[in-house]
């Protein structure tokens, strides 16, 4: 497999080729109130002057990806920069050390404790491009317990990836669609609890079995020996878990989004620095060294970024819609919501973000689904489950790839690792769906 910035560069010439061979088409757009955003109008589909991108166009997508991936970006900087400075005053460290000696007899615990974890986090707000972060402590905790990198991907992005594909209370993707579909936030929810339980099993279950295959003798590094953890360091990872908990509840209560959080890593990150004795020179030279080592992340979110720039400036994102979603009016209704779930991940190629997906999509299904007597909590369903499976391995999703690079797992090792689980909890996902359109769930 080519290297990750290659393969997203690929992917903008692949969008550039498709804006000269596919016919222009756009739907109309109107703001909605609900979501305060701009949604499609169904039935308004119509051609529009073809705009193939060419080669300098295509070149320019690149720093204009990076622009509307701002607020990614610098979160993924001020995150990282963050947990470099928490990093340095040792509490990372000598927290791993703390843990891995608990459970000196029981390390693979760690696995589910920490997928679970993650698993809330992506079920709760949509954890995903702030696990990136992470990557280098997880990475050390793993070393000092004698798992492999891969391990360490699958129980910290994977998990997220599972509780943000089949939790109910996500406002980034669930939350949004289900405004978009006028139906109750956190209608549904048991049912979804019921899903999701099993296929977070499944997920930590391949887990497990991969870290035992892969077992390693443990890094012991160098330093003190001692694993009580310091007065000090617990305040400091209390307040990294505080952190956390009040970004959740603003994103529920308040609808906080990327940059809120952003800013609450960065005074996180200064009153640890100072509390934990690092002085205002440390804490700044800390904080450099996190925005270095997440430099490559944050290219790599923003080339991904350029795949939908260019087919968006090619105005093909809504020809592709429209050719996938109108054969579904003409399938039985069981087919049909089968059939959404199946169109829904094909689409996350072109629109991996969840939010943009809602937008696009919502508004055009729903009307369908109310024609054909199906319910629109199931219409939900099909637009969260089949994608976020599909996410784990989608080639277009700069956080993902950028979680590889960091922790050198290569993307071809990750994809046969994920393939045989993603296949049958996509499988098992078809059948909640076709047995939610039976009970006609609402």
């Amino acid at each position: 497999m080519p290297h990750p910035l290659a393969l997203l560069l690929g992917c903008v010439v692949i969008a550039s080729s498709l804006s000269y061979i596919l016919p222009a088409g756009e739907y109309e757009r109107r703001p909605d109130k609900t979501t305060g955003r701009n949604v499609v109008v169904p039935g308004t589909f119509h051609a529009v002057p073809n705009t193939p991108v060419g080669p300098f166009a295509t070149l320019m997508a690149v720093p204009k990806g990076m622009t509307d991936a701002a607020s990614v970006i610098f979160l993924v900087f001020l995150v990282g920069g963050a947990f470099s400075v928490i990093d340095a005053t040792g509490a990372f460290r000598q927290g791993v050390q703390w843990l891995a000696h608990r459970l000196s007899n029981r390390t693979e615990l760690i696995i589910p404790i920490v997928s679970i974890a993650f698993a809330t986090g992506g079920a709760v707000e949509g954890m995903w491009e702030e696990i990136i972060a992470l990557v280098p402590v997880l990475l050390l905790l793993a070393r000092r317990v004698g798992f492999d990198a891969l391990t360490v991907v699958s129980m910290s992005i994977g998990a997220a990836g599972i509780g943000s594909t089949f939790g109910p209370l996500n406002p980034f993707s669930v939350g949004i669609a289900q405004k978009l579909a006028e139906l109750p936030l956190l209608s549904g929810l048991w049912f979804r609890m019921a899903v999701m339980i099993p296929a977070l099993g499944f997920w930590i279950w391949g887990t497990v079995r991969h870290a035992r295959r892969h077992r390693r003798p443990p890094v012991i590094e160098a330093g003190p020996t001692d694993s009580s953890l310091p007065l000090r360091h617990v305040v400091t990872l209390l307040a990294v878990i505080a952190t956390f908990a009040l970004y959740v509840f603003g994103a529920v209560r308040y609808s906080w989004g990327f940059d809120e959080m952003s800013a609450l890593f960065l005074l996180m990150g200064v009153a640890a620095g100072l509390l934990g004795g690092l002085r205002v020179t440390g804490t700044s030279q800390a904080f450099v060294e996190g925005f270095r080592s997440m430099a490559f992340a944050a290219m790599l979110i923003g080339v991904a970024r350029a795949i939908f720039v260019v087919l968006d400036q090619g105005h093909v994102v809504d020809t592709i819609i429209h050719a996938m979603v109108t054969p579904l009016a003409q399938l039985p209704t069981s087919l049909f919501a089968i059939g959404m779930s199946l169109v829904q991940t094909v689409i996350t190629f072109p629109v991996p973000s969840s939010s943009g997906r809602a937008v696009l999509t919502m508004p055009i299904l729903v009307p369908l689904s109310d024609l054909l007597g199906l319910s629109r909590q199931v219409t939900v369903l099909a637009y969260q489950y089949g994608p976020g499976i599909a996410g784990q391995i989608m080639p277009t999703d700069g956080a993902l790839l950028a979680v590889l690079a960091l922790a050198g797992v290569s993307y071809d090792r990750w994809v046969r690792f994920c393939v045989p689980i993603c296949a049958i909890l996509f499988v098992f996902s078809l059948a909640a769906i076709a047995l939610a359109a039976t009970m006609g769930l609402k």
